[in-house]
């Protein structure tokens, strides 16, 4: 099969390969998935480049993809040969994920996908359709809440402006960083969208919530935006974080305590089984249901495999870039 690998970390362009490799072998509970779309994401690049230990002397990267299962492992479910799935974890804790033409792994991590829906945007889903989706449910959801979300043009956060409105959020604002972003923020459904170098985000905060301040906001970048959270959070308000350009961040423990602030944490990558498969469920709906948009900026085909990892390191993508396999 055709494949991109890396055996050392390093730039795309000095370490990653795209040749031949033996098509795996789907081993008992597994599917053998024809890999018709891989999503590439920050954490992608980020692997590559030595952010994590090598997780093999080979490594086929992307954790997210879509496809058709062509093959079963014992014990799985007849049924589910010629199932269009989209798949999740491809590549965490394993060596071999989806920028090949065929990825093998357990039955669980392929999940169902209409055929309304294309590979292209299937490939969107496992990190951050799941991101966005846990970061609005978690610590009792968003129903009746305003919510923030910090970068709403961007792959996790467009999802989950779209996500808060369908579980009831009764406002959703965004921060973005141009026009262009404010546009498909609002798009997506965010009441109002502020523009965090032209404006000062806390007060616009504050005249949009009547002077409140909103009871959750969704975070991509903790280390740079904690300091605002006392200004704009509500009293008992929560700050999700799902990313953080520094891995140390420092709190203002004053303002912090008196407001009754928390911050929860977490990966997609390490869901608990009950809240992952809480967010899968609603996914499911919300796939059947129809409507929802899926930003697919770019695609390219895996032979382009390092343009793609250094187009989405540049971060200059509105959306998500996601390789072909042919």
């Amino acid at each position: 099969m055709k494949a991109v690998w890396y055996e050392r970390n390093g730039p795309a362009r000095d370490v990653l390969v795209h040749g031949e490799m033996p098509t795996p072998e789907p081993a008992a509970g597994e599917v053998l998935v024809r890999v018709h779309a891989s999503g590439v994401n920050p954490s992608d690049w980020k692997t590559r480049g030595g952010s994590r230990p090598m997780a093999a002397a080979r490594v086929i990267p992307h954790s997210d993809g879509a496809g058709v299962i062509e093959k079963l492992g014992a014990g799985v479910d007849a049924a589910r040969l010629g199932q269009r799935v989209w798949i999740w974890n491809a590549q965490w804790k394993r060596p071999f994920g989806t920028a090949a033409e065929y990825v093998a792994l357990p039955a669980a991590q392929a999940g169902a996908m209409p055929d309304s829906l294309s590979f292209e945007a299937g490939a969107c889903l496992g990190i951050p359709a799941l991101t966005a989706l846990r970061a609005v449910t978690t610590d009792g959801g968003v129903a009746g809440q305003s919510v923030l979300v910090a970068g709403g043009a961007g792959a996790v956060g467009h999802y989950a402006i779209q996500f808060a409105k369908r579980l009831g959020a009764a406002q959703v604002l965004a921060t973005v960083s141009s026009e262009a972003k404010a546009e498909q923020a609002r798009g997506a459904g965010a009441d109002a969208a502020i523009d965090y170098r032209r404006e000062d985000v806390a007060a616009r905060v504050r005249e949009l919530t009547g002077g409140r301040g909103v009871d959750r906001v969704v975070e991509v970048d903790l280390s740079g935006n904690v300091g605002l959270l006392p200004a704009v959070l509500a009293p008992d308000g929560i700050c999700v974080a799902y990313g953080s350009a520094e891995r140390e961040v420092g709190v203002n423990f004053g303002p912090m305590i008196l407001g009754g602030f928390a911050i929860r944490f977490f990966i997609v990558y390490e869901l608990a089984a009950g809240p992952r498969a809480e967010c899968e469920a609603l996914l499911a709906r919300f796939l059947a249901e129809g409507g929802l948009q899926h930003k697919v900026a770019v695609t390219m085909p895996l032979s382009e495999c390092a343009a793609a990892h250094d187009l989405v390191q540049a971060g200059t993508v509105m959306g998500n870039v996601v390789l072909t396999v042919p």
